[in-house]
């Protein structure tokens, strides 16, 4: 990475949104300056629109070729290879942190920086990608290609929203990634509601009279409320960790009350 610059540019820090969330060679074409990374959260439902958006065209392709549950795993695998699993080892570290020991702030910070998986690191992970795979197996092709492309810009628009309610817990020195995100301005944050709420727009037209809204826009906001309570009494602060977790919860929620049944 180059060295900080006094202020950076709005497409060096989209750009240095795309190297951080997702494992795609982006640093081959430019490598953005030091301090882009410190905005890249504003950014996040942008890379949403990205990993969302492949692994949505992954499902509904897969699905002509195959049964729906072949197509969510392939599109499930294809996820967390063009992520890196960067969010699903946030969750597991979260819940070992939170559940596997972690009696006060700074044994929960040392559980969830350690390298290895306890179990319950290991029962989130399978109780997580179970529900996921068997909410979007219930859903015709289309809706869950559509419902995925939602989801994931609208969840990282909810889970950025640590940053701007809680400190953060460490250091850069001390921060698994070495940046501290910065609080995103008035202006950012707008940016960061149209890049969450706009793919929305295509299951709200295709789907919208058949889909249970009330539950998809509340069951997401309440799991990120309760999640920020548990954080802010626990930690007093997010981590690079609770981002990720909340990302996924609040995402698998979203996609649970896409899939509700109301005859």
């Amino acid at each position: 990475m180059n060295t900080t610059p006094t202020s950076t540019r709005w497409w060096q820090n989209a750009w240095a949104a795309l190297i951080f969330f997702t494992r795609m060679p982006f640093w081959r074409l430019y490598d953005p300056p030091t301090g882009s990374f410190r905005a890249v959260v504003e950014w996040w439902p942008l890379a949403g629109w990205l990993t969302g958006g492949i692994t949505a065209a992954v499902l509904y392709g897969a699905s002509l070729l195959w049964s729906m549950p072949i197509a969510v795993a392939l599109a499930m695998t294809v996820r967390l290879f063009l992520t890196g699993a960067l969010h699903e080892d946030g969750l597991a570290d979260f819940f070992d942190g939170f559940g596997g020991g972690g009696h006060d702030r700074e044994s929960i910070l040392s559980i969830m920086k350690d390298s290895h998986v306890g179990t319950y690191g290991i029962l989130s992970l399978t109780a997580y990608h179970a529900l996921l795979f068997f909410t979007l197996v219930s859903l015709s092709p289309l809706q869950a290609s559509l419902a995925l492309f939602a989801a994931a810009p609208f969840a990282r628009m909810v889970a950025g929203q640590l940053v701007q309610m809680l400190p953060y817990a460490r250091t850069a020195d001390t921060s698994k990634a070495h940046v501290v995100y910065r609080k995103p301005p008035f202006s950012a944050t707008l940016l960061t509601a149209v890049q969450g709420l706009l793919p929305l727009a295509p299951l709200l037209y295709y789907y919208g009279s058949q889909l249970q809204w009330e539950y998809m826009l509340f069951a997401p906001c309440l799991v990120m409320y309760l999640l920020y309570r548990l954080i802010a009494s626990r930690l007093q602060g997010y981590t690079g960790d609770c981002c990720g977790a909340v990302c996924l919860l609040v995402e698998l929620a979203f996609l649970l009350a896409a899939a509700i049944h109301i005859p």
